[in-house]
């Protein structure tokens, strides 16, 4: 695959929304990729599979298939024609039969990792301050700022229920391991992503390196494009 023949298409994760990939999308643009946000309800893992396959549709020809955080369990269920190449950027990647709250709580978080509970309308919303502590601790103020002002709450069904067989079974697979994330601990990316024989990419970036450190996102979606 060249740059101009592939669709890459971007997967957000819990508490964010299609606007934290806009330094990755620029990037990837400016190169002549054809680029795609997915736009995730993040209301039932279900939901979220039917919105990637959604945005799958509007392309033509091979796609490489990009996930943060949460969204790792629901690229792997996504339709796979003309999928060539996973990425999971820091991304969960629950194995069959697996819920993303095992893997999620596998190990003991990270000391400065926010405490998170549904609320009546079994929503999670991220607390504020954890956008600065946890979630984007390297990122400047501003950008903290908004990713808190356009943050979405996901279900509790979206985390609590089995998934299926995964596509990192059968398609190549990329991980961008982020040694300073303070949501998922490091050791677990590196057993999930040892588990899927991924292509591993380690840097120290916090939890959301497309905001962050889009440079290093970039560079992980180009060895998925050339390989």
């Amino acid at each position: 695959m060249t740059m101009q023949d592939v669709n890459v298409v971007l997967a957000h994760g819990a508490w964010a929304d299609g606007s934290s990939w806009a330094r990755v999308i620029a990037a990837l643009k400016a190169e002549g990729v054809k680029v795609w946000a997915a736009p995730l309800p993040l209301t039932s893992l279900a939901d979220d599979v039917a919105a990637v396959n959604r945005s799958l549709q509007r392309t033509e020809g091979p796609i490489v298939l990009a996930a943060h955080a949460y969204a790792g369990a629901v690229i792997a269920l996504a339709r796979p024609d003309r999928v060539k190449a996973l990425v999971y950027v820091t991304a969960l990647a629950p194995d069959e039969g697996e819920k993303v709250v095992d893997v999620f709580y596998r190990l003991a978080p990270h000391p400065q990792a926010p405490k998170l509970a549904p609320d009546s309308n079994n929503l999670i919303w991220l607390p504020e301050q954890a956008f600065g502590t946890a979630f984007a601790q390297n990122a400047s103020a501003q950008d903290q700022s908004v990713l808190a002002a356009v943050q979405r709450p996901i279900a509790l069904s979206c985390i609590t229920v089995p998934v299926g067989r995964p596509l990192w079974k059968d398609i190549p697979s990329w991980f961008l391991l982020a040694e300073a994330d303070r949501m998922i601990v490091p050791d677990t990316q590196r057993y999930m992503a040892d588990r899927m024989r991924a292509k591993i990419k380690v840097h120290a970036v916090d939890h959301t390196p497309s905001v962050s450190a889009p440079g290093v996102v970039v560079d992980t979606i180009h060895d998925a494009i050339r390989a």
